[in-house]
């Protein structure tokens, strides 16, 4: 993927590391397999991802690592599950650490975590939550914008301007930060 996009344009200078799986489980019913191949799309895949990107960005004088986490990595308590907060948190983590290394190249690591956002994979997760709740999703779903300071979930586009606007030159002297982007439901 890197190789072709070097061959392609001769150079990387932005990746947006946009890669998340999940399911809603019970703390008690997450099985350790389950856990692992979180842990392995979220948190290693983001690493190799960020590490391979880097390497062509040094090589051509800089350029920006935009990291997609989640507020599940800051606590939230609507967390699908335990294993893809944790895989999140490593996300801000490695943001954070790979911010400090990779500044010496002028590269920047950022990364930015959405609430609530309407995806097909929040969608599933409702849907799951109103069966096991034995609840259509229309009050699941009311229930969780009732969470939200603002009252509605993200549309993508909200997470796309973040990244945007990361992305950009007014972003040029920002790294190692995690941007909610969330209806003010986490506050850091």
């Amino acid at each position: 993927m890197f190789s072709h996009v070097a061959d392609e344009f001769g150079r990387l200078d932005v990746l947006v590391n946009n890669a998340g799986v999940t399911r809603d489980i019970d703390f008690f019913e997450l099985p350790a397999d389950e856990w692992d191949a979180i842990m392995q799309v979220n948190a290693r895949g983001s690493f190799l991802c960020m590490r391979q990107a880097a390497r062509y960005m040094r090589d051509s004088g800089g350029g920006l690592i935009i990291n997609i986490s989640s507020i599940a990595d800051k606590g939230w308590p609507g967390a699908s599950n335990i294993a893809y907060a944790a895989s999140k948190g490593a996300v801000v983590t490695m943001t954070r650490i790979a911010a400090a290394q990779l500044a010496p190249f002028n590269i920047t690591v950022n990364a930015v975590c959405p609430g609530v956002t309407r995806t097909p994979l929040v969608a599933q997760l409702l849907r799951s939550r109103a069966i096991t709740l034995g609840t259509s999703e229309e009050k699941v779903t009311a229930a969780l914008h009732a969470t939200i300071p603002l009252g509605r979930a993200n549309d993508p586009s909200d997470v796309a301007d973040a990244i945007e606007f990361l992305a950009s030159d007014q972003a040029r002297n920002i790294t190692g930060q995690s941007l909610n982007v969330d209806g003010g439901i986490i506050w850091d």
